[in-house]
């Protein structure tokens, strides 16, 4: 029994959500289950879980609808399970407000271990809402002064670097993509200009990076976007 809190399903498979139930409960998560995205918008109110796990396949609304109705009011940590595997599928579920996407079949360690990373994030985002100090390994951030610092050395960013990493630390943890950096970045008038974010952040990892090559900090995902990593790299 190594998990605790509440787990909100929204999947309209009866059998995915016995298999799903299983594992959960076996590993000490309470399960709350909805059929529709209309149950589960209404027992993410009322239930406030820890984590959503949504499929895209609902029987009255697509899962997209119900993550952009979710983000309205609530951060809850949302992972899409689902049977569609395109990258694109993943970018929008992503775009919408997904933490997060497993593509059916998957195996319950792999589960498992989503719920964990999610979890924590959730928990260091509530932490850090109110300090103003960003720092890990070897990487800290004084946000409200705008510093930056490697190793104790304070490191100069241009207003375009801090910004990128800026965006970064506000989502820590989670996948941001391509689409919603060059929007918070750069404005909605370069919203597909990928090449920008390929070398700002090309020069965010030589700024930051022991090892620009194999990133501790700057993750890309090929096609999808970046993240910055917050657990150690043998869990990530």
């Amino acid at each position: 029994m190594e998990g605790s809190g509440t787990i909100l399903m929204i999947e309209d498979e009866p059998q995915m959500r016995r298999f799903l139930r299983v594992i959960l409960q076996g590993h000490g998560y309470k399960v709350e289950e909805a059929g529709t995205g209309g149950d589960g918008i209404t027992q993410a109110a009322v239930r406030n879980p820890d984590v959503i796990l949504l499929d895209l396949g609902l029987p009255d609304t697509d899962g997209l609808d119900v993550t952009h109705r979710l983000r309205e009011w609530t951060d809850i940590p949302i992972i899409v399970i689902s049977a569609r595997g395109q990258e694109s599928d993943k970018v929008k579920a992503l775009d919408a407000g997904a933490d997060d996407y497993l593509t059916k079949p998957f195996g319950a360690g792999e589960l498992l271990a989503r719920i964990r990373v999610a979890m924590r994030h959730r928990a260091a985002r509530e932490m850090g809402r109110n300090e103003s100090v960003f720092e890990i390994d070897w990487l800290k951030v004084d946000l409200t002064r705008r510093q930056v610092f490697v190793n104790e050395a304070e490191v100069h960013l241009t207003p375009i670097e801090y910004k990128l990493l800026s965006v970064l630390i506000q989502n820590a943890g989670r996948v941001v993509t391509h689409s919603q950096l060059l929007k918070e970045v750069w404005g909605l008038a370069y919203a597909h200009q990928t090449q920008y974010l390929r070398v700002y952040m090309t020069q965010l990892r030589h700024k930051l990076e022991a090892d620009p090559a194999r990133p501790r900090f700057l993750i890309n995902e090929p096609a999808v976007g970046y993240r910055l990593r917050t657990e150690p790299p043998e869990e990530a």
